[in-house]
């Protein structure tokens, strides 16, 4: 079976973190995964590598997210050699965090660019597809911080409180279409973006006690875009270990 006649789904920032778990719980599913990152080619292509290695399918695609006119120009020729993109995940990401009264302003843009601009620029175009497919699902990362008061973190929770607003309302817009939005808003999830933090001094306002993994996000994603969930769209779903 070639890719053309496999459901397709991508993954924004997909060779790392969240994302890595994300790509290869698709792979598992039967999903032919497109891997996209911006720099690190080489996770992307250890991710694929893994997948393929598990008998899944799969490619790395390269483009930043937060780059508009790049973007478009790399779905284009994404949508040249497949038929559509049946799943997409919003995931890409970063943080630069500090106290709001001392936040460079590039460091305010840049969050926004890649968690809000990019959702835009990546959903945009491949939504025109799915819409003429009558059939799709698309799952936007957010996080704990776009749903409750985090200190230092001002503009990534605007980022992902804006991205939790933009699927809800897209949801609402698209369900006569035959097409799901969802969100899942992560917590505190073990991976590169928890470096350098206290963990022990940050479990102790989680209620389960522990930090999440990875493939327990990948999980509910994997939930979010199946069958089973057919008749859900508009959620946020949190995977935090019972923050409140």
């Amino acid at each position: 079976m070639n890719s053309n006649e496999k459901r397709i789904a991508l993954i924004t920032g997909g060779g790392r973190g969240i994302g890595r778990a994300i790509s290869l719980e698709l792979a598992r599913a039967g999903y032919h995964t497109i891997v996209n990152y911006r720099a690190d080619r080489q996770s992307a292509e250890q991710t694929v590598a893994e997948l393929v290695a598990a008998g899944g399918q799969g490619e790395a695609v390269g483009f930043d997210v937060a780059d508009g006119p790049a973007t478009k120009a790399a779905l284009a020729l994404l949508l040249k050699r497949h038929r559509g993109v049946d799943v997409l995940v919003n995931n890409a990401g970063i943080t630069a965090d500090g106290l709001f009264a001392m936040l460079p302003e590039q460091d305010w843009h840049k969050v926004i660019a890649t968690t809000l601009d990019g959702f835009y620029n990546v959903t945009k175009p491949l939504l025109m597809r799915m819409i003429g497919h009558k059939r799709g699902s698309i799952v936007t990362i957010a996080s704990v911080s776009g749903m409750m008061a985090n200190p230092g973190q001002v503009n990534y929770s605007a980022a992902k409180a804006g991205v939790i607003g933009a699927s809800r309302s897209l949801a609402a817009e698209v369900a006569r279409k035959g097409i799901r939005v969802n969100v899942v808003a992560p917590g505190f999830i073990d991976t590169e973006m928890l470096k350098g933090i206290d963990i022990a001094a940050m479990v102790e306002h989680i209620p389960m006690k522990r930090i999440g993994r990875p493939e327990e996000v990948a999980k509910v994603v994997r939930f979010l875009v199946s069958d089973d969930a057919s008749y859900i769209t508009g959620a946020v779903l949190p995977v935090n270990g019972g923050m409140v």
